[in-house]
C-alpha cells in the first residue's frame, strides 16, 4: 500500500488532457498548454490521459501504449512540468503499479460498481475519481463511495458524465450534481463525454462537442467543484473520442468563460 495522499482539491479544479496517451510529445504539449491556461485563470490543473482504453466501441480501435509505457510517460509529465496526473484503472491487479506513479486513480464509468476494483484503487491510498455509471442514479454513488472508503481511503471524487437516454444518446440531470455533493465527496462534471453519442458512428462514438461550453457553464452554476475536459491539438486526428474532443484553444475559451462565470455568480473561484 502506498502512503495516503494528502492532496485535497481546491475548487474550481480542472482535469484535462487527451483521451488516450498517443505519445510522450503529445502529452507534454497538451499538459504544458493547459498548465499555462489554468495558471493564468487561477485554477488548479491536473493532467489526465489513459494508458489503455479497454472499452472502445471497436475491437480494432487504438487503445494506448499499455501499462508500463503509459506510466513512464505520465511520470515524465509529472517530472518535467510539476503536475499531478490522473489515469484509469481497468483491472484490480493494475492498481498498485498505477498508485506508485499517479496522484488520482480513475474508475471508468462502466466499472463504477466493480467492488474489487474500487477497493483495490482505495488501498493505494491515492485519490480515487469514480465516474458515475451511465446506468446509475446519483444516489447510488453512495455505494461506490462506501466501497472505496471501506479501505480507509476517503479521498474520493465523483464525476458526472451523462446518463443513458434512449439509444445512442446521453442526457445530464443537473440536480444529480447536488445529490452527489450531499454524499460528502467533491463532484466533477465531465463536459466533453457528456456530449457523446456512444457508438453513434457504428464502430466509434459520435458526439456534439459544440455543446460542451453550455453544459460546463450550467455545471459551474450548479456549484460543481471541478471540470473534466478532453482536449487535443488536432481533435479530428485524435485516436480516441475524436468526435467529442475540444481543441486546445476551445478548451481555453471554455475555462475562461467558466472561471469568469463562477467568480461573478458565486463570488469566488
Amino acid at each position: 500500500m502506498t502512503q495516503t495522499s494528502s492532496w485535497q482539491p481546491k475548487p474550481l479544479f480542472v482535469l484535462a488532457g487527451p483521451c488516450v496517451i498517443e505519445s510522450q510529445e503529445l502529452c507534454l504539449e497538451v499538459a504544458s498548454f493547459m498548465k499555462g491556461v489554468c495558471a493564468k485563470l487561477g485554477l488548479e490543473y491536473i493532467f489526465k490521459a489513459s494508458f489503455d482504453k479497454a472499452n472502445r466501441s471497436s475491437n480494432s480501435s487504438f487503445r494506448g501504449p499499455g501499462l508500463e509505457k503509459g506510466l513512464a510517460i505520465l511520470a515524465k509529465v509529472k517530472e518535467e512540468l510539476g503536475l499531478r496526473v490522473l489515469t484509469d484503472v481497468h483491472e484490480s491487479q493494475q492498481a498498485e503499479a498505477i498508485g506508485r506513479v499517479v496522484d488520482i486513480i480513475q474508475i471508468p464509468a462502466f466499472l463504477a460498481r466493480q467492488t474489487d476494483l474500487l477497493q483495490a484503487a482505495g488501498r493505494t491510498g491515492k485519490c480515487v475519481n469514480i465516474k458515475k455509471g451511465q446506468f446509475m442514479s446519483p444516489a447510488e454513488m453512495e455505494n461506490a463511495i462506501a466501497k472505496v472508503a471501506s479501505t480507509g481511503n476517503k479521498n474520493i471524487l465523483l464525476t458526472e458524465r451523462g446518463t443513458f437516454f434512449g439509444y445512442g444518446a446521453l442526457v445530464n440531470d443537473f440536480t444529480g450534481l447536488a445529490v452527489m455533493k450531499k454524499l460528502g465527496s467533491f463532484v466533477v462534471f465531465d463536459a466533453t463525454h457528456s456530449t457523446q453519442r456512444p457508438a453513434g458512428l457504428g464502430n466509434a462514438s459520435g458526439g456534439n462537442p459544440e455543446y460542451a461550453p453550455l453544459l460546463a457553464r450550467a455545471a459551474v452554476a450548479a456549484g460543481v467543484d471541478g471540470l473534466f475536459i478532453e482536449c487535443h491539438p488536432n481533435p479530428k486526428e485524435a485516436k480516441s473520442d475524436a468526435a467529442t474532443m475540444l481543441s486546445l484553444t476551445q478548451a481555453e475559451k471554455l475555462l475562461t468563460e467558466c472561471a469568469a462565470f463562477r467568480k461573478t455568480y458565486l463570488g469566488t473561484l
